[in-house]
């Protein structure tokens, strides 16, 4: 699937198709991580760049450097069900809710709690062993990537669109959802 980065996205477009953009304006340019330096959904990466005096060309380099850094994190649902169906050594790591987990979960796989993260830290042994992160449709699990790779643990890698992918692609026998926000 091929997204073309351009000022006349809506910020709301843009971290849809590419949730890893919010990370990277803010590690490069301190956009949208506190008050002042907000943006609105409905505002194009051109007036975000204008209002906050950034270069929209560098803006577009930086957000296309960030989104092939970030692909480089990922493994296609396909992809794991090989490694899966060839007894590949891995951790597989599901950061949704203990409710999501519980009713929906991909066989093999162990809840994130704080006490698991921190024995993987913790173990210098790790630091070698692949993990794949888990969650919901893909929106969260780079931000968790970058957290365990910044923690020495190079080898982990997030499941490309989530389970809600693996769902349609790999295995149609797990139930998909929706999460309804009140």
């Amino acid at each position: 699937m091929t997204f073309e980065l351009s000022g006349d996205l809506t910020m709301e477009t843009l971290l849809e198709h590419y949730p890893g953009a919010r990370r990277a304006l803010f590690s490069a340019f301190h956009i949208g991580g506190c008050q002042s330096c907000a943006y609105q959904p409905e505002q194009t990466l051109t007036e975000v760049c204008h209002h906050h005096r950034i270069d929209l060309a560098e803006a577009l380099t930086c957000l296309a450097d960030s989104r092939d850094h970030d692909q480089r994190m990922l493994i296609s649902p396909s992809e794991l069900q090989s490694l899966l169906q060839g007894g590949a050594s891995l951790i597989l790591l599901d950061t949704r809710t203990r409710e999501e987990f519980e009713a929906i979960s991909l066989p093999g796989a162990e809840l994130m709690t704080h006490e698991v993260q921190t024995a993987l830290f913790a173990d210098k042994e790790m630091a070698t062993k692949k993990i794949i992160l888990i969650d919901h449709q893909g929106r969260s699990v780079l931000d968790h990537c970058a957290w365990f790779r910044g923690h020495g643990l190079g080898e982990t890698y997030g499941l490309e669109g989530g389970i809600d992918r693996f769902a349609r692609e790999v295995d149609p026998s797990i139930p998909r959802y929706r999460i309804e926000l009140d």
